[in-house]
Protein backbone atom coordinates (compact mmCIF):
# COMPACT_ATOMS: atom_id res chain seq x y z
CA UNK A 1 0.00 0.00 0.00
CA UNK A 2 1.36 3.78 -0.87
CA UNK A 3 1.60 6.21 1.78
CA UNK A 4 -1.69 8.50 2.43
CA UNK A 5 -1.48 11.84 3.12
CA UNK A 6 -3.64 13.75 5.62
CA UNK A 7 -3.56 17.81 6.15
CA UNK A 8 -5.56 19.90 7.71
CA UNK A 9 -5.07 24.41 8.60
CA UNK A 10 -6.62 25.98 11.29
CA UNK A 11 -6.88 30.02 12.19
CA UNK A 12 -5.99 30.19 15.98
CA UNK A 13 -6.97 33.23 17.20
CA UNK A 14 -3.66 33.91 19.16
CA UNK A 15 0.21 35.04 18.56
CA UNK A 16 2.45 32.22 17.17
CA UNK A 17 4.52 32.21 20.87
CA UNK A 18 1.35 31.55 22.84
CA UNK A 19 0.37 28.39 20.21
CA UNK A 20 4.09 27.43 19.81
CA UNK A 21 3.95 27.33 23.70
CA UNK A 22 0.41 25.22 24.14
CA UNK A 23 1.47 22.35 20.32
CA UNK A 24 5.13 22.42 21.84
CA UNK A 25 4.81 21.32 24.82
CA UNK A 26 3.94 17.03 24.64
CA UNK A 27 1.79 16.90 28.02
CA UNK A 28 -1.53 18.97 26.08
CA UNK A 29 -1.35 16.11 23.66
CA UNK A 30 -3.91 14.37 26.03
CA UNK A 31 -5.99 17.61 26.13
CA UNK A 32 -6.79 17.88 22.01
CA UNK A 33 -6.97 13.60 21.48
CA UNK A 34 -10.82 12.26 21.55
CA UNK A 35 -11.41 10.95 25.25
CA UNK A 36 -12.92 7.43 23.25
CA UNK A 37 -8.93 6.36 22.59
CA UNK A 38 -7.82 5.96 26.21
CA UNK A 39 -4.88 8.21 25.39
CA UNK A 40 -2.16 8.17 27.68
CA UNK A 41 1.36 9.22 27.54
CA UNK A 42 3.52 6.76 29.39
CA UNK A 43 7.03 8.52 29.46
CA UNK A 44 8.30 11.59 31.68
CA UNK A 45 9.34 14.79 29.78
CA UNK A 46 12.93 16.18 31.87
CA UNK A 47 11.64 19.64 29.65
CA UNK A 48 8.61 21.01 29.27
CA UNK A 49 8.87 21.84 25.33
CA UNK A 50 9.67 19.35 22.72
CA UNK A 51 13.12 19.41 21.51
CA UNK A 52 14.57 17.22 18.65
CA UNK A 53 15.87 13.51 19.67
CA UNK A 54 12.89 13.16 22.50
CA UNK A 55 11.42 10.18 22.43
CA UNK A 56 7.38 10.06 23.97
CA UNK A 57 5.55 6.65 24.66
CA UNK A 58 2.10 6.63 24.79
CA UNK A 59 -0.39 3.69 25.39
CA UNK A 60 -3.74 4.09 22.94
CA UNK A 61 -6.49 2.02 22.46
CA UNK A 62 -7.76 3.58 18.42
CA UNK A 63 -9.93 -0.31 17.91
CA UNK A 64 -12.26 -2.24 19.55
CA UNK A 65 -10.36 -1.21 22.91
CA UNK A 66 -6.91 -3.28 22.34
CA UNK A 67 -4.40 -1.36 24.35
CA UNK A 68 -1.02 -0.26 21.72
CA UNK A 69 2.17 0.97 22.72
CA UNK A 70 3.44 4.09 20.61
CA UNK A 71 6.33 5.51 20.29
CA UNK A 72 7.03 8.69 18.44
CA UNK A 73 10.43 10.98 18.12
CA UNK A 74 11.12 14.21 17.81
CA UNK A 75 13.07 14.35 15.00
CA UNK A 76 12.90 18.38 14.02
CA UNK A 77 12.05 21.34 15.99
CA UNK A 78 12.46 25.16 14.79
CA UNK A 79 10.73 27.22 17.21
CA UNK A 80 7.96 28.60 17.20
CA UNK A 81 7.74 27.82 13.21
CA UNK A 82 7.29 23.78 13.12
CA UNK A 83 8.07 20.56 14.61
CA UNK A 84 7.87 17.06 13.36
CA UNK A 85 7.34 13.59 15.22
CA UNK A 86 8.13 9.93 13.36
CA UNK A 87 6.65 6.71 14.93
CA UNK A 88 9.38 4.44 16.20
CA UNK A 89 7.26 1.81 17.54
CA UNK A 90 3.27 1.35 16.55
CA UNK A 91 0.88 0.59 14.22
CA UNK A 92 1.89 2.43 11.52
CA UNK A 93 4.69 1.37 8.47
CA UNK A 94 5.24 4.86 7.98
CA UNK A 95 4.13 7.87 10.09
CA UNK A 96 5.60 11.37 9.85
CA UNK A 97 4.06 14.20 10.93
CA UNK A 98 4.38 17.78 10.54
CA UNK A 99 2.83 20.63 12.31
CA UNK A 100 3.88 24.37 11.03
CA UNK A 101 3.21 27.69 12.31
CA UNK A 102 3.03 30.89 10.70
CA UNK A 103 1.68 34.00 11.73
CA UNK A 104 -0.84 35.95 9.71
CA UNK A 105 -3.30 38.84 10.48
CA UNK A 106 -5.61 37.27 12.78
CA UNK A 107 -3.73 35.06 14.57
CA UNK A 108 -1.39 31.63 13.72
CA UNK A 109 -2.00 29.73 10.74
CA UNK A 110 -2.08 25.78 11.73
CA UNK A 111 -1.33 23.02 9.22
CA UNK A 112 -1.05 19.79 10.45
CA UNK A 113 0.36 17.34 7.43
CA UNK A 114 0.56 13.39 8.28
CA UNK A 115 1.71 10.94 5.86
CA UNK A 116 1.05 7.27 7.03
CA UNK A 117 1.28 3.54 5.23
CA UNK A 118 -0.66 1.26 6.79
CA UNK A 119 1.72 -2.26 7.86
CA UNK A 120 0.51 -5.18 5.74
CA UNK A 121 -0.59 -6.83 8.71
CA UNK A 122 -3.03 -4.99 9.06
CA UNK A 123 -4.61 -6.07 5.50
CA UNK A 124 -2.89 -2.70 4.02
CA UNK A 125 -5.24 -0.50 1.95
CA UNK A 126 -8.40 -2.31 2.51
CA UNK A 127 -7.52 -1.34 6.22
CA UNK A 128 -7.02 1.73 5.66
CA UNK A 129 -9.92 2.30 3.27
CA UNK A 130 -12.48 0.83 5.68
CA UNK A 131 -11.15 1.94 9.38
CA UNK A 132 -7.84 3.99 9.74
CA UNK A 133 -8.89 7.14 7.11
CA UNK A 134 -12.10 7.52 8.70
CA UNK A 135 -10.41 7.49 12.44
CA UNK A 136 -8.20 9.85 11.65
CA UNK A 137 -10.23 11.79 9.75
CA UNK A 138 -12.50 12.15 12.99
CA UNK A 139 -9.15 12.17 15.43
CA UNK A 140 -8.08 15.54 13.59
CA UNK A 141 -11.53 16.90 13.44
CA UNK A 142 -11.84 16.86 17.09
CA UNK A 143 -8.53 18.27 17.53
CA UNK A 144 -9.75 21.06 15.28
CA UNK A 145 -13.15 21.36 17.43
CA UNK A 146 -10.78 21.24 20.83
CA UNK A 147 -8.67 24.37 19.70
CA UNK A 148 -11.19 26.09 18.40
CA UNK A 149 -12.84 25.82 22.07
CA UNK A 150 -9.91 26.71 23.35
CA UNK A 151 -8.29 29.37 21.88
CA UNK A 152 -11.06 30.85 19.69
CA UNK A 153 -14.26 30.44 21.51
CA UNK A 154 -13.41 33.32 23.62
CA UNK A 155 -15.10 36.59 22.88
Amino acid sequence: MKAQKLERRQLIKADIETTWEFFSNPSNLSVITPPHLDFEITSTFPKKYMYPGQIITYKVKPLLGIPLNWMTEITQVEKPYFFIDEQRIGPYKLWHHQHHFDSVEDGTMMTDIVHYQISNWLLGGLSDLLIVKKQLRDIFDFRLDKVEEIFNSKN
